[in-house]
């Protein structure tokens, strides 16, 4: 199993997996963060905010989620360093030359690194508040005392650089997520010359809606609640 994953192909195959487990976390985390837009003062987002921070979420599933991120980071890192040992010089020559090639297939771990300040940034603000430091005031609701996520979200995005913040972040999100997407369906093998290109306009349909997603709900926040 080791001699698999140390392998170029094991180490892509890690990629594609990390990354294709964290495209449902981002389906998940749209569709909640979507409830920040209902007008009912909050109470359907701090629910649904509750219920992630469920122990059985908290201390099964999220420690998984972190592990995909630092999978999907570290064998990114190590999949560049080795490409652009192999290229050589002949990076400089071929690199942003090369035809018919995404922009983002080749700046992917330049994207990987803008998408990774922003999660940062994105722990500082929520993840640290909520349950490092349980500075995020409580409410009840239907009998149950919560986090006040609601608020927290509210507080956070009434900034308007931390708003631009995250546009830009969810942008940098999108154009990773244009190459990403296709490219670990064909990793799995499941992708020919039909169905790449049928990968890459999905690829490209679901990157917009999720970035295009979390910039319209920061924006939102900031002009309207």
């Amino acid at each position: 199993m080791s001699t698999i994953f140390g392998s170029s192909i094991g180490r892509k195959l890690l990629m594609s997996l990390s990354g294709l487990f964290l495209v449902v976390f981002l389906i998940v985390h749209l569709s909640i963060n979507l409830l920040l837009l209902v007008p009912d003062g909050g109470v359907m987002f701090n629910v649904a905010a509750n219920f992630m921070a469920l122990p059985l979420i908290k201390y099964g599933l999220q420690p998984v989620l972190f592990a995909g991120f630092f999978v999907h980071i570290i064998y990114a890192a190590v999949l560049t360093a080795q490409n652009n040992k192999a290229r050589g010089s002949a990076k400089y020559a071929s690199g942003n030359n090369t035809k018919d090639v995404m922009w983002a297939s080749k700046n992917m771990f330049v994207l990987g690194l803008t998408v990774s300040a922003f999660l940062v940034v994105h722990l500082i603000d929520f993840w640290v508040p909520l349950q490092i430091t349980h500075a995020a005031e409580s409410i009840t609701i239907d009998g149950v005392e919560m986090h006040n996520t609601y608020a927290l979200v509210n507080a956070a995005l009434s900034e308007s650089w931390r708003v631009v913040l995250y546009v830009i972040g969810a942008l940098g999100l999108t154009i990773h997520l244009t190459h990403g997407f296709w490219s670990a369906f064909q990793t799995l093998g499941l992708s020919n010359s039909i169905w790449r290109s049928r990968w890459t306009v999905a690829g490209i349909a679901f990157a917009w809606i999720v970035g295009l997603g979390f910039s319209l709900i920061a924006i939102l926040q900031f002009a309207f609640y």
